[in-house]
This record gives C-alpha cells, structure tokens and sequence, in this order.
C-alpha cells in the first residue's frame, strides 16, 4: 500500500495487540490520530469494538487475552500461547512498519521481543507496574522494545532511571473526559431521578471480578437501604456494565444474592453512571482514574483469586494500589483488598462519601486531571512517527 505525506511516499502497516476494552480506547485513539497523518494506513492484529469501526482487522477476539491472575491465566494457558504464535508468525512473514503493544503486558513483551529481534520496530504503550514489582522485568523491557509510552509522569522517571527510551504522553482520558461532568444532564441522559441520591455499583468489567466482588457490593447497598439517613429521600444503585454477556452475569449474582434490591443496570455508558452519580462503590483498575477525572468520591475494593493473592503479596512494594492515591502520592480515596472487602468495612466509607461534602476531594482530583491532560493520543502518534 502506497501511503502519502507531503512529498514522500511510502508503505505504512501499524500492528496493534490490545488485551481489554481500556486498551481498545486507547488504540482507538492511536489510531485515530495516526489516521489523520496516512489516511490509507492499515491497522492489524487483535482489536475491539472502537478500533474495528476504524477499520482494523482483528485476528482474533480480544476477550481471549482478558484474563488476570496465575490460575486464571493456567486455564488458557494453550489458547494463548497458540494466539501469541501464531501473530509472531503472522508479523514476521508479513512485516508491519511497527508493532505496537497496548497493555497486556505478561502477552505483548514477549511477542515484542520475539519481533524486534526481526527487526521489527516495537512500541509498548501503557507502562507494565515495574515501578510497584517484579522491578527487573525493566531490563527485558529494554530488550523487547525501541520505546515505551507511559500515561502517568512517575513511571517515566523510572524509565529515565533505567536509560529505557521512554515518552510521557499523558492519558487520553484526561483528554477526553471535561474538566467538569455534569451530574444534572447525565441523569437526565440516562433517564434517572434527579432528587434521587445515586451510588454507582461497579464490580469490574471481568467475569472473575464480578464473581468475587458483586456480593458484597450488593449486599453493601441492601444494608446502606436499611440505613438511609431520614433527610435522604431517595437511594438509587446504578450498575454500569461494559457488555450483555457481563450483565448477564450481574443479574444472575443479583437474584442470588439480593433480588430485593432493586437495581438499574446499564449497558456501554459506564462514564455517564460515574457523573450521574454521587459515590462510586468500585473494582480497581483504569476505572478509578476515569473516576477521579469525572471527580466523584469513590471506595475501591479488590479481591484476587486467594491463590493468586498468597504467591504474589510479599512482591509488592506499593503504599497504594489505586491510581488515585499512586498519583496523589497519599491516601485521597479508601482502598480495601481481599480479606478487607467485608459489608462492615465497607459501609462506614461508603456513606462517608456518599452523604458528606467532597469539595477538598475534587480539587484533588482537579490537580491530578490537569497533570494529565497532555493531548496523550497525539502525543502518542507522535512518537510512533518519529520512532518510524
């Protein structure tokens, strides 16, 4: 394919493996921008749902690499390894400009390393947590890839540390997400009281995370209605969900667990829930720093598979887990993990948050958006191009 820019002329074929749904918005967004430089450009590997309406071909289902944990990921163990071969095989037969890893870090690296050593130019974007363990998986950073993109401005210091080529470019939902969500016309959008004092129920966008976290979070809200202040009028639970298949999920834990408790459960509009509502009640991950952005109070609940968390525990070196408090460098939001994730721990934060003034939160969270807020998709395609 004859790719065009300015006075040159030359064949563009972006390779991009992403492993879950914030990988898929961010390649979306790389791609969007990398679009607007070679607009004939072609885009393949493993994509979702944004990146295919830009017109990437996808080899195979992205829910495949969406799996946490040792045990989890020893279920498929062969189903990965065969995905991994056969796209080392693919890329090195038909060779892209550059492979670009999005996340998925324990999948991609090697796959990079595997393609660089083909000389292959390759990119990780989204910062594996070598700052917070397994510390020497930097030195094999350095051999899989020609640069890293980090989203958070910690993790470059790191790299620079390390003399790991490594670009700060922000992270695109400080981009994309306004300095302030409205919470009015997100109600009204989503067709919720405005009265109403809302918490949103937001357990994860993995099977696994629900399996573990939907009952007591359902169980928080059925204690919270039993608790309601007199001057609360009403207390509505909003339940984001990213797919049908994952609300399935939820409304099966819910007839099991609390079918009294009446939910609204809404599919594909998870930042929409955030500002409609007062108080998260969430999972860990990239959500909390969508959260953070949209500024609104959260509790933040983890539980791995048990064996997973025993063998890893001792290798973490962090204060925090949360993205929040990491970029804070303190304790803005609450954090309970594992054994911690019990309705009697839960509640008092939650109401904490839910029925008292936040303004000081915000003003945190309003400092954390702007550090961040960089055009980080741009900035992004940038360095690809220059890397090329």
């Amino acid at each position: 394919m004859v790719l065009k820019q300015g006075n040159s002329e030359q064949t563009l074929i972006f390779a991009i493996v992403v492993g879950e749904h914030s990988g898929d918005t961010l390649g979306a967004g790389l791609m969007q921008q990398l679009l607007n430089s070679y607009p004939q450009a072609e885009f393949i590997g493993i994509g979702g749902p944004k990146m295919q309406a830009l017109g990437f071909k996808s080899l195979f289902d992205m829910d495949e690499l969406s799996v946490m944990g040792v045990f989890e990921v020893l279920g498929r163990l062969r189903r990965l390894l065969h995905i991994r071969k056969s796209l080392t095989d693919y890329f090195s037969a038909n060779k892209p400009s550059v492979f670009i890893g999005i996340d998925a870090p324990d999948f991609n690296i090697t796959l990079e390393e595997r393609l660089k050593a083909q000389n292959i130019k390759t990119v990780h974007y989204v910062s594996p947590s070598v700052w917070a363990w397994r510390e020497k998986r930097v030195f094999k950073i350095a051999k899989a890839t020609n640069m890293v993109l980090s989203l958070l401005p910690f993790e470059k210091a790191f790299y620079d540390k390390h003399q790991v080529p490594c670009t700060f470019v922000g992270h695109s939902l400080a981009d994309d997400i306004p300095m302030i969500s409205d919470k009015s016309a997100a109600r009204n959008s989503l067709g919720l009281s405005e009265s109403a004092t809302i918490l949103a129920l937001m357990p994860g966008s993995r099977g696994g995370e629900l399996s573990r976290l939907v009952e007591p979070f359902l169980l928080t809200a059925k204690k919270l209605l039993l608790n309601k202040p007199e001057h609360i009028k009403e207390l509505l639970f909003a339940v984001p969900m990213i797919s049908e298949k994952r609300a399935e999920q939820f409304k099966e834990l819910h007839k099991k667990f609390a079918p009294e408790i009446a939910v609204n459960i809404i599919i594909g509009e998870t930042q929409k829930v955030m500002a409609a509502s007062d108080c998260l009640l969430t999972a860990s991950g990239t959500v909390t720093l969508e959260a953070a952005l949209v500024k609104r109070p959260m509790v933040i609940c983890y539980k791995f598979n048990p064996l997973t968390y025993h063998m890893f525990k001792g290798f973490v070196k962090l204060k925090w887990f949360s993205l929040p408090n990491l970029l804070a460098n303190k304790s803005l939001v609450p954090e309970l993990l594992q054994g911690q994730v019990t309705v009697d721990n839960i509640i008092p934060l939650v109401e904490e948050r839910l029925y008292q003034d936040q303004s000081a939160l915000n003003q945190a969270f309003t400092t954390i958006h702007q550090t961040l807020k960089q055009d980080a998709s741009k900035q992004a395609a940038n360095a690809v191009i220059d890397l090329l």
